[in-house]
């Protein structure tokens, strides 16, 4: 914690350089994606919801449900 203080101070006093990593991502699908999920969610019905989840709990599980 006080070492990302500390290197926060020397970003801003300008004796070390600010890296940022671009990650590709624009700023506005960063800002919309957490809200994307929940709209869709929204906008589905609960046996496709159901479906989605079985899916995916079966990827994760690798078949293991019974």
């Amino acid at each position: 914690m006080i070492g990302n203080a500390v290197r926060a101070m020397r970003i801003a006093t300008g004796e070390e350089a600010d890296d940022v990593i671009d990650d590709g991502k624009s700023a506005a699908a960063k800002e919309l994606g957490p809200k994307g999920g929940k709209k869709r969610a929204a906008n589905m019905t609960p046996e496709r919801r159901a479906e989605i989840a079985k899916k995916a709990a079966e990827k994760r599980w690798g078949g293991r449900l019974e």
